[in-house]
């Protein structure tokens, strides 16, 4: 069993340097503990997904243009998530607005080659199958 997320979930990027709250906006009213429960779709940058700090993530155009200047020296850059695709895998079995809900197990691809994982799911009473 794994804990559904909810608003305040905390997340990280495999290629930041710090992590990130996850905000979800209570549209769909239903809450876990008292905060907005997640789904699959939960995943725009800036709305949903913020910023973890630097990226350094060398498919990041900011990121490669920042080392190369430097003469190949890696130099982090400030992180925009780029998210092209749902959470996954989500968990199917629950729908919430024909969507699947998030769990604690969910990840997120970065376009820039990072792995978004929740590593607090903001939740610690509502458990999905």
């Amino acid at each position: 069993m794994a804990f559904c997320v909810c608003a305040g979930a905390v997340c990280a990027c495999s290629f930041g340097t710090a992590a990130a709250a996850l905000t979800v906006t209570p549209e769909n009213r239903v809450f876990a503990g008292g905060a907005p429960v997640a789904t699959i779709m939960d995943n725009i940058p800036m709305k949903n997904i913020m910023p973890f700090g630097l990226c350094s993530s060398m498919a990041n155009p900011q990121v490669a243009a920042a080392t190369a200047a430097a003469m190949g020296t890696m130099t982090p850059m400030p992180c925009l998530p780029v998210i092209p695709s749902p959470w996954t895998p989500g968990t199917p079995a629950i729908l919430l607005a024909n969507k699947p809900i998030l769990n604690q197990n969910g990840k997120a691809s970065c376009a820039w080659g990072g792995v978004i994982s929740i590593t607090n799911p903001g939740n610690k009473d509502v458990t999905t199958p």
